[in-house]
């Protein structure tokens, strides 16, 4: 399909040329093909959206989330990460089916579209279900799935190695290319050295990436020094972790030889401010890692820590609350929080076509209500993304040329279906 959306307020996603004005924008099935005052001689649009009172930008990436968690929102609340994790949380997922996490990842898939999210990086059980939800959805992620959570260690190394391979070759760039594939080593605390070097012998065989969770608390950090004597970043260089390319959520409690580490070994960080406030794990040291060329990407992390999975409020606080700790108002401004929550991310998941709104890229992209009552007077488009909008006010969805919602309705997914079967999927947990 080819479609026209004209005179639209242009977000790049790019925070050193954020802001291009009103342009029209030509999508040519899923690629960016024009962006500019007039429209080309050549063009022919199947679909045109007037875009007058709407801005365009690259569609959010949310850069660590557990989708499939939906189901366990405002169930474990106003608890340590220790306390909601091993007494909580874990204890609810010995009952989990593929069915049940179909129906969450569902659940957690339209509430990330109905908020602006086109690509997510889910680690979870039972991915091949999530793979089958994100088809369907139309999403663009990247999934991972790894020795411990494929639920098949038990049966032997060499079995569970089985296992995953078997997932990656079935879903890496499949469903034309949306999604990817990524090896998942949960943490420190649940995977021994043991764990941690076969999870990296995997990813590199794969040629894959690694999806972890990385200096979220002070305990963890404490008793991994405590056990070992090594800070969970030094544990993930001496396991090979870091040999291959790493996604961490959280890195909160880093000292500034970690993040040396973290710059030399190209590691990607993933803030996810409401997780880490919520559960009381600290604030991460963004600026810093921006400073020092970290890749800082932005995650929701799962809705039973969150409780929600929209990627404005995260925005909203990531520029927020760092400007209040470092009592200084110009550290991470509008459009370097809008660059972390788009382009940093797909570059993260290893989608390199992909986070900007530019020609030649991957038509990604999302359309914003500025007509709402929170956008008025618009003033400053970036600094409305970021500060003055919320998840409900965006109107469209776009996904590698593909409307995945218009005025607020589903094109690809039954709401009231998704809902219905979510409530039921929650009573079994």
């Amino acid at each position: 399909m080819n479609i026209l959306i004209k005179n639209v307020h242009v977000i790049t996603g790019d925070a050193n040329d954020i802001y291009h004005g009103i342009n029209n924008i030509a999508i040519k099935d899923d690629i960016i093909y024009y962006i500019g005052k007039n429209i080309p001689e050549n063009f022919i649009p199947n679909r045109v959206i007037k875009g007058n009172e709407f801005i365009a930008m690259p569609g959010l990436v949310n850069a660590h989330t557990h989708a499939m968690m939906v189901l366990m929102r405002n169930s474990a609340d106003d608890l340590t990460l220790e306390n909601w994790l091993f007494q909580n949380i874990l204890p609810k997922e010995k009952n989990i089916t593929k069915d049940i996490v179909k129906k969450g990842t569902m659940l957690g898939i339209a509430e990330m579209i109905k908020s602006g999210t086109t690509c997510f990086l889910d680690m979870y059980y039972e991915m091949d279900v999530v793979a089958k939800a994100v088809i369907e959805s139309g999403m663009r992620a990247n999934l991972s799935y790894g020795l411990m959570t494929c639920n098949q260690w038990q049966k032997g190394h060499e079995y569970a190695k089985a296992f995953c391979k078997d997932f990656h070759n079935e879903y890496n760039l499949a469903n034309n290319g949306k999604l990817k594939t990524s090896i998942e080593a949960h943490s420190v605390y649940l995977c021994d050295e043991a764990m941690l070097r076969a999870n990296a012998d995997l990813a590199k065989e794969l040629n894959s990436s690694i999806h972890i969770h990385l200096h979220e608390t002070k305990f963890e950090v404490d008793e991994s020094i405590k056990k070992t004597g090594l800070t969970p970043i030094k544990q993930c260089l001496k396991a090979g972790v870091l040999d291959v390319p790493v996604i961490a959520a959280h890195t909160i409690w880093v000292d500034d030889e970690d993040l040396i580490i973290l710059k030399e070994n190209n590691v990607t960080s993933v803030h996810t401010p409401s997780s880490n406030l919520k559960l009381a794990s600290g604030i991460a040291r963004v600026p810093d890692m921006l400073d020092s060329g970290i890749n800082v990407a932005i995650g929701t992390d799962g809705a039973a820590s969150n409780n929600m999975v929209d990627m404005f409020n995260e925005m909203r606080l990531t520029s927020l609350i760092h400007k209040g700790i470092t009592l200084d108002p110009t550290v991470i401004n509008a459009a370097t929080t809008i660059q972390m929550a788009t382009y940093n991310g797909a570059k993260a998941l290893g989608f390199e076509n992909l986070g900007l709104l530019k020609e030649g890229k991957k038509a990604d992209l999302i359309l914003v209500d500025t007509s709402c009552l929170n956008n008025i007077p618009l003033n400053n488009p970036a600094s409305a993304i970021v500060y003055s909008s919320q998840g409900n006010n965006v109107d469209t969805v776009i996904c590698n040329g593909d409307i995945l919602m218009e005025n607020r309705e589903f094109l690809t997914i039954d709401e009231e279906k998704t809902i219905y079967e979510a409530k039921k999927a929650s009573t079994l947990l």
